[in-house]
């Protein structure tokens, strides 16, 4: 590739240990970010944005510790926000080398930047008309012009096919089960040893996704914890899921259901089409999608499986567009659309991003339907402290939007089991059929949920289990 560099061993050089450095992701479940450096190669796998509380909301505009022109390529597992949403920020102070990722994960990582930077801008310009942030003017961390030059970067690698980044640093990503187009990763670098980054580990009882291709080992891994400490129900999600339903329906109220525009919305949406088709959910019930990056992404699961993609479950692929698409259900995505929906008598149930309640137009639809004890808001996925979500499922009475406290006298349902992520036991079992580590680092998780983790890992493996600090370097050995 163009962009390949001689090795120290190919000059006949010795050849010192990587080096990796944790600059997000750590004791959280956003922002995160690994560099490894090597004698001639600097590599960042994934790119996240943080989310959640101001304080890591504004580690967004600090620094990194090189230049951004001075990495030679960006490795990105899937294409959540939280794992590529700093790649503009990147291209905007000077990164112009290769984005590696799947085929899936580049168009829909188009998707989410694309999403990231209108909000941003959008939420600059409120500020600005409205006086509420400290800054004066207000900015976006990035807008379109930078997603447009980031997504001319994405370069697709074949999954299951070893691509070489820089001369003697190769990488190949493996299916991780988590969304369309997620993958682990494996490195081997200059010196030989090599590193695995699990990015967001799907469960295997993903219900439109096969599970994760089986860990195969490396000498240093980056494991993901986000639910170090808990165990899935999917059937029980299932039964509280529709019984929250149920219950909105019968008091003629609206049901909203804030989901991840990638993957969660599909999921959702083929658990409403069950009910749908089980009587659970009438068909004099509309179902709206409010969000245009969640039906942009929607487009793209509906691709894979017209093209009866090899990531899909096979029922999934047979069953068609129909596994997806609880009828009728109604995409709004025009503002106006939008705003027919909050006129729009109900009941009615309401899928719209973001999945943390941390932007986007679920909050409009909160605005209107938490004061009413009729309605209901069921979150369905992880929801990370400093976030809407968290404040709903942990019982708040008010939430602040838009500079004002809306009063929450819905009916809230806290059903996390529909989360991608693998559970302890899961993750667990993805491990153990793999050769110990040198090391196992715990990233990607609130820290109880890591250290919870890395005690399960030492007591029923056997293996040395770190959870890392922000900043921190270490060696790869």
């Amino acid at each position: 590739m163009s962009w390949s560099a001689p090795s120290a061993a190919a000059a006949g050089a010795s050849v010192r240990p990587a080096l990796l450095t944790f600059l997000g992701g750590v004791r959280t479940v956003t922002g995160s970010k690994f560099l490894v450096e090597s004698d001639h190669a600097r590599i960042l796998v994934d790119c996240g944005l943080f989310q959640g509380v101001a304080d890591l909301r504004r580690r967004n505009w600090g620094k990194l510790p090189c230049a951004a022109a001075d990495i030679h390529a960006v490795v990105v597992t899937h294409a959540h926000l939280d794992h590529c949403g700093y790649l503009p920020r990147l291209v905007r102070h000077g990164f112009r080398g290769p984005i590696l990722a799947s085929a899936a994960t580049a168009r829909l990582a188009g998707i989410v930047l694309r999403d990231s930077a209108r909000l941003q801008m959008e939420a600059a310009a409120h500020a600005n008309r409205h006086g509420w942030s400290k800054h004066r003017p207000a900015k976006p961390l990035y807008d379109d012009d930078d997603v447009d030059l980031t997504v001319r970067f994405f370069d697709p690698v074949a999954v299951g096919s070893e691509v070489e980044i820089m001369a003697g640093t190769k990488l190949v990503l493996h299916r991780g089960g988590h969304i369309l187009g997620s993958a682990w990763a494996h490195l081997t670098l200059e010196d030989g040893h090599t590193l695995a980054v699990s990015g967001d580990l799907g469960r295997p009882g993903h219900p439109l996704l096969l599970p994760p291709e089986p860990f195969s080992g490396a000498d240093v891994l980056l494991m993901e914890s986000t639910y170090g400490n808990r165990r899935h129900d999917p059937e029980g999600a299932r039964r509280e899921f529709a019984a929250v339903i149920t219950r909105a329906l019968g008091r003629g109220g609206t049901v909203v259901i804030p989901a991840f525009a990638i993957d969660r919305t599909e999921v959702v949406l083929h658990e409403l089409a069950a009910l749908r088709s089980d009587g659970t959910l009438p068909r004099r019930v509309p179902v709206y999608v409010d969000s245009p990056m969640a039906l942009a992404a929607l487009d793209v699961y509906r691709d894979a499986v017209r093209s009866r993609s090899p990531e899909l479950r096979p029922e999934i692929a047979a069953r068609g567009e129909a596994a997806i698409s609880p009828e009728p259900f109604l995409a709004a995505r025009t503002v106006q659309e939008s705003i027919d929906i909050n006129n729009a008598p109900g009941p009615a149930v309401i899928v719209s991003s973001a999945g943390m309640a941390t932007g986007g137009r679920v909050l409009h639809h909160l605005r209107r339907i938490l004061p009413d004890p009729r309605n209901a808001v069921v979150v369905v996925g992880f929801a990370a402290d400093g976030t809407r979500a968290r404040d709903l499922v942990d019982g708040a009475r008010t939430l602040k939007m838009f500079g004002e406290y809306v009063p929450v006298r819905a009916e809230v349902a806290d059903v996390p089991h529909f989360s991608a992520h693998a559970d302890a036991a899961q993750i667990i079992d993805w491990l153990r059929a793999a050769p110990a580590p040198h090391t196992t680092y715990l990233v990607h998780g609130e820290e109880t949920a890591a250290e919870a983790l890395r005690d399960r890992i030492d007591g029923e493996l056997g293996w040395t289990a770190v959870v890392p600090r922000s900043g921190e370097a270490v060696l790869v050995r």
